[in-house]
């Protein structure tokens, strides 16, 4: 069994579990140890980012963070935790500034200044971008370099951190599994960050990467943390749906609407979002939670496209603005049978994002002493409904502060690691290992969960379909034991398979308990069964686990 002791520990390492590691090295922490379950800095939900990045930086008129900070509040429909907010929006600049000193490349007029955007739900131009296919890759690529420069911290890849450790109240570490070897390893450490991302890998249709499936929620709320916020679950409204698109992002639909006013058609080819009150005369600027509703609303009436989807058309636009503003992609599109110029594509909501997390201070730390967030895992700031283009900065923002803030908590402390304390969660490593005669492979039971979560868990709800994904979560936690496990532990997907499978029931029960409570429809979260917004329930959830595994939600009062 390996075992590491280290001052600070960082479980994920996409945007802002760099990020934390970058801050904790200089700011107190002796060593800083960064893991992830597949590749330091290759995965999570930053490298795949393609588009924008709010921060006022007044590059293209005046603007500052209070007036950013007006946008996030709106679009949050009463919940955004204000001063999260206020803390993500004030330090955007910063963190940008700090990217460009790096060299990221942001893309700039011929005077030097920094180009931004206008993206949907905020007031003036803002987001700023490297291009607008590429941004997340060259921030993560940004980020591996200076992580490079720094001795003090260690990389590992391929440990799957399965539960973390407390002992008086505390966290101490966490115990993981080496995916290589196939056997446990475990860290002690004096404080530790769930930098992890979010929980879309737990429906069927999703942009996530292979390492969002709510991992860092499951294992905070088994330490005794508090969830926040989980009922509401972001739709990317224009995921690609038809034709078939080979090793092409299903959300790369956004930036050609932002340059192009790509129009959005039902199966009729009549445009339909001013029938739900949006007016996009002057260009694209639609949120997403209402984007979503409308597309969702036009296909359950019949009126969607052939694959049950809607329209997205730039027959409009000229061939050369399309190839002027697209150039290489329009080429891989080709490679797809797609042209532009002809035909439209049929697009519709796909799980994309997350606004609910771990419920933090505004020094990134939950009410566990010692156990921090960043980034996605972050519940909170965001409210009932995210824009486009504060997620990366969460991701700078919240990583920094959270990486300080556990190396300040590190510092001076003595390492409080029990073994005995993790005997429990190294024993259920080795059991895995050992494998399992069962007739169910976990594999099996994740496409079930996702299925599950997508069909009654989606964008819109009900009592008796939340009521029936709660039963059967239910079911497949008790069956979890004697699922089957290939034997063989080294380099076993089925050891992975089971442990994703634990996190992700949890992190699905978490949301489909906090979304049951919820008894109105308000910016991400829609229930059929009470389609207006309630003002007495302009309060955010909580959500908690007691000591015998039950998961609640109830509201803060």
């Amino acid at each position: 069994m390996t075992q590491i002791e280290t001052d600070v520990l960082i479980v994920g390492a996409g945007g802002a579990g760099m990020y934390a590691a970058l801050a904790a090295a200089p700011a107190g922490a002796g060593t800083v140890l960064l893991v992830d379950k597949s590749l330091v800095g290759r995965g999570g939900a930053t490298v795949m980012a393609q588009m924008t990045v709010a921060a006022a930086l007044a590059e293209e008129g005046p603007d500052d963070w209070p007036l950013h900070l007006e946008d996030p509040l709106a679009a949050g429909r009463g919940l955004c935790d204000e001063n999260l907010a206020a803390i993500l929006c004030a330090g955007a600049p910063e963190r940008i500034r700090e990217m460009e000193e790096w060299h990221v490349g942001w893309a700039r007029h011929a005077d030097g200044r920094i180009r931004q955007v206008t993206a949907p739900g905020h007031s003036r131009p803002r987001c700023c971008y490297v291009d607008f296919l590429n941004t997340g890759p060259a921030v993560a690529a940004t980020l591996r370099r200076r992580i490079a420069r720094l001795d003090p911290i260690r990389r590992v890849s391929n440990l799957c951190i399965t539960d973390l450790v407390t002992a008086s109240g505390e966290v101490v570490g966490a115990v993981g599994l080496d995916t290589a070897e196939g056997a446990p390893a475990t860290v002690a450490a004096k404080s530790v960050v769930i930098a992890t991302g979010g929980l879309t890998r737990i429906f069927a249709r999703n942009s996530a990467s292979a390492n969002l499936g709510g991992d860092g929620y499951a294992l905070a709320l088994a330490a005794g943390a508090e969830l926040t916020d989980l009922e509401f679950v972001q739709f990317f409204p224009i995921g690609h749906l038809a034709p078939r698109l080979v090793g092409m992002d299903p959300i790369m639909w956004d930036p050609f609407r932002y340059k192009l006013g790509g129009r959005l058609l039902n199966g009729a080819g009549e445009e339909f979002l001013a029938a739900y009150g949006s007016d996009e005369s002057a260009g694209y600027s639609t949120p997403r939670d209402l984007l979503t509703y409308a597309i969702t609303r036009e296909v359950a009436a019949g009126r969607g496209s052939p694959h049950g989807g809607v329209h997205l058309s730039f027959a409009h636009v000229p061939s050369a603005s399309i190839a002027a503003a697209f150039g290489p992609v329009v080429e891989r599109l080709a490679k797809n049978g797609i042209d532009l110029r002809r035909m439209p594509v049929e697009v519709s909501p796909i799980a994309h994002y997350h606004m609910g997390g771990i419920r933090v201070d505004d020094r990134m730390q939950s009410r566990v002493p010692g156990l921090f967030a960043a980034g996605e895992a972050v519940g909170g700031a965001n409210g009932a409904n995210r824009l486009s283009g504060n997620a990366i900065p969460e991701a700078l923002v919240f990583g920094e502060r959270a990486g300080h803030h556990a190396a300040v908590h590190a510092a001076g402390r003595r390492h409080g690691w029990r073994q005995q304390a993790a005997a429990e969660a190294v024993g259920q490593v080795r059991a895995a290992a050992g494998g399992h005669a069962g007739d169910t492979p976990a594999i099996e039971l994740l496409g079930e969960l996702r299925a599950l979560m997508g069909e009654a868990v989606g964008p819109f709800r009900t009592a008796a379909g939340l009521a029936v994904a709660i039963r059967r979560l239910g079911e497949m936690r008790a069956a979890l034991p004697g699922l089957a496990i290939a034997p063989g532990a080294a380099c076993n997907p089925t050891l992975g398979d089971w442990f994703e499978l634990r996190a992700s029931l949890n992190a699905a029960e978490a949301v489909a308990r906090a979304a049951a409570a919820r008894t109105e429809s308000r910016g991400a979260h829609q229930r059929d069964d009470f389609p207006d917004t309630d003002p007495a329930l302009a309060s955010s959830q909580t959500v908690t686990m007691d000591e015998g595994g039950s998961i609640t939600a109830g509201f803060m009062r």
